[in-house]
């Protein structure tokens, strides 16, 4: 009987050992699969918004990638923090930090302003009507920033400088600045202080002999206080004999500190704590930086269901037909304004600030350039708004009939460029701007207009400018000097006291680009500059730089202001005398992070009586 029940029992033990196997098993997979759908390729982020759109195959340097976020259990904080700086780092990629080590040697002692550029250098364009120099009123930060692209010097001048947030992170420390709140959690942080001493002191009291009426009380408040913050993470979740709590617990870190410890171990414990806070700070310092970056390069939802609904409009409607103007468009005696941009509403603000202020409308001409994506909604807006007796065009440039074997449609492109303790945000040309003589081949002279422009006086005067054989009229930005760029540049010619210059407000000689070949030029330093050194983040910029170089007309610095979209120091006289606004940088006036103070300058000339505003919640 016992040998029949021992060979009875034993395939059944074998079979609840399968079942217990299986199920364990299951167990596991069951714990696999969400792990491996977090740490897997679908943890990715790519933004579709705004910035993307601006990015192209030749131009990589505003396009977002994936990266994969592998967050284990083991992961220190350190780690995370690593990590998400890699995320701010890729988001606005970095050029080497040692770049200009050898050209700021150089030129370390050189002060840099626009007063110190010599009136022999270019000749000077003509001034804005009746207009004195726009001057920004100092600000507590000297800084200013923010961009797909930032040019770095040496962070030893950064922290020697005091602006090492600013030159790190950008445009995000000024805006965290201006936005500062009152700390909600300051008792909180105050017991968690004071719980960390209690802690560092507990194991070295633990040990004194006749102190277990100490110890005993040391430990009920270390709970005590645990209790709490398992409950309150703000001032207002405190219950209300806090204050008591934290009495109590300073009255015993003073008795713990009257007796003899091992300072050893305090000093180990305290430094742990002060570590293990300041990596949580850094992390979170570039979390934000990283979704600040995000809300300020992607498109709001708002613009986003703006152009959709135009879009399903223009597809729904009838009445499409477009008045045909084709000779106007071509019309080399009237004055032709390009724009590039894929953004409805700025673009429409661009254009109404300039008929407006316009003497004479009927001889405007506005072409606007986009996107096939926002083609449609951008068609049927100027189908449906008039703007005096002007002219409005709209193309889709992925669909012209060039040759872009070499150059691929993009937006214009924006570059933060920082060194020393100074920081400026430099704007240029795109891939595109450089099909002008091909698109428009009839044409003589164009006004090149950023998106990001308010127009407040008549700009008339620069269709009479003599450029004197200059291809490009523009205004400098002197606090950067090419002798700054000379390790950046290559090793190609150029003059090292010269100024960049700024686009926003172009006045361009197509006659004379034709002339010169320059869009060959283009080309040709693109693909010289993307194969050197393997540095190709900012190839727009220094071809570009290097493309008109000696070929630039100096445009008198009282037609445009920049700054709006970065500096929070600009007063409203210089505001005010300004022919142009250019919001250059990261906080747009369409932007909720936009500067407060300035956007009521863009909203002024934002269309208010469409239906469409109201139905996507866009406040005018």
């Amino acid at each position: 009987m016992k040998s029949g029940g021992s060979s009875f029992a034993s395939p059944t033990k074998r079979r609840w050992r399968g079942l217990v196997i299986g199920v364990l098993g299951l167990v596991f997979l069951s714990m696999l699969v969400p792990l491996v759908f977090l740490l897997g390729p679908h943890n990715g982020f790519q933004s579709p918004g705004y910035a993307s759109e601006q990015s192209s195959v030749s131009n990589p340097i505003g396009r977002y990638e994936k990266y994969s976020i592998a967050d284990t259990p083991n992961q220190s904080k350190r780690d995370r923090s690593r990590h998400v700086d890699d995320l701010v780092r890729r988001l606005a990629p970095t050029i080497t930090k040692d770049l200009f080590k050898k050209s700021m040697h150089d030129s370390k002692n050189e002060t840099i302003s626009s007063s110190t550029v010599s009136s022999t250098d270019q000749k000077r364009g003509s001034s804005a009507p009746k207009r004195e120099v726009p001057q920004s009123s100092p600000s507590k930060s000297n800084t200013s920033v923010g961009g797909p692209v930032h040019i770095t010097d040496s962070p030893k001048n950064a922290e020697e400088s005091g602006n090492q947030c600013e030159l790190k992170y950008g445009s995000y420390c000024l805006w965290r600045r201006e936005h500062r709140e009152d700390m909600r959690d300051a008792m909180v942080k105050k017991l968690k202080d004071q719980l960390f001493v209690a802690r560092a002191y507990y194991p070295t009291i633990a040990k004194l002999r006749g102190q277990d009426k100490l110890t005993r009380e040391m430990k009920q408040n270390i709970q005590d206080l645990e209790h709490i913050f398992s409950e309150a993470t703000t001032d207002d979740d405190l219950p209300p004999h806090t204050k008591k709590k934290l009495q109590s617990i300073e009255a015993v870190i003073a008795k713990a500190k009257s007796f003899p410890v091992d300072c050893n171990n305090v000093d180990k414990k305290l430094r742990q704590i002060f570590d293990m806070t300041e990596d949580e700070a850094n992390f979170h310092m570039k979390q934000s930086a990283f979704l600040y970056q995000l809300a300020v390069q992607t498109m709001p939802k708002s613009l986003h269901c703006l152009s959709m609904r135009l879009t399903v409009e223009y597809f729904r409607s009838a009445s499409d037909v477009e008045t045909s103007l084709s000779e106007k468009y071509s019309d080399p005696a009237l004055h032709h304004y390009v724009i590039f941009s894929n953004n409805v509403l700025a673009s429409s603000v661009v254009i109404n600030s300039t008929v407006m202020n316009a003497k004479e409308s009927a001889t405007q001409v506005f072409h606007v350039l986009t996107n096939r994506q926002n083609y449609f909604a951008m068609k049927l807006w100027f189908i449906r708004k008039t703007y005096n007796e002007a002219t409005v065009q709209v193309l889709n440039i992925e669909d012209l009939n060039l040759d872009k074997d070499q150059l691929h449609p993009s937006l214009p492109v924006e570059f933060r460029v920082s060194y020393q303790a100074r920081m400026d945000y430099l704007s240029t040309f795109s891939n595109a701007h450089y099909l002008l003589p091909e698109i428009f081949q009839n044409l003589k002279k164009v006004v090149v207009l950023d998106d990001d422009v308010v127009v407040q006086r008549d700009l008339s005067p620069l269709w009479s400018l003599n450029m004197g054989g200059k291809v490009n009229g523009a205004v400098q930005q002197c606090s950067v000097k090419m002798n700054m760029l000379k390790s950046y540049l290559g090793k190609n010619n150029f003059n090292e006291n010269s100024c960049a210059w700024m686009s926003g407000l172009n006045v361009v000689d197509l006659d004379r680009w034709r002339g010169l070949d320059l869009t060959k030029t283009h080309q040709r330093l693109v693909k010289e500059l993307s194969t050197q050194d393997g540095q190709n983040e900012a190839v727009a910029l220094r071809a570009s730089l290097l493309t008109f170089q000696d070929l630039i007309y100096v445009i008198d610095e009282n037609w445009v202001l920049s700054g709006l979209g970065h500096d929070y120091g600009i007063n409203s006289q210089a505001i005010q005398r300004a022919a142009v606004l250019h919001y250059n940088g990261n906080m747009k006036p369409w932007l909720e992070m936009g500067i407060t103070k300035y956007k009521h300058y863009w909203k002024n000339f934002l269309i208010k009586e469409e239906q469409f505003l109201s139905d996507c919640n866009i406040s005018s």
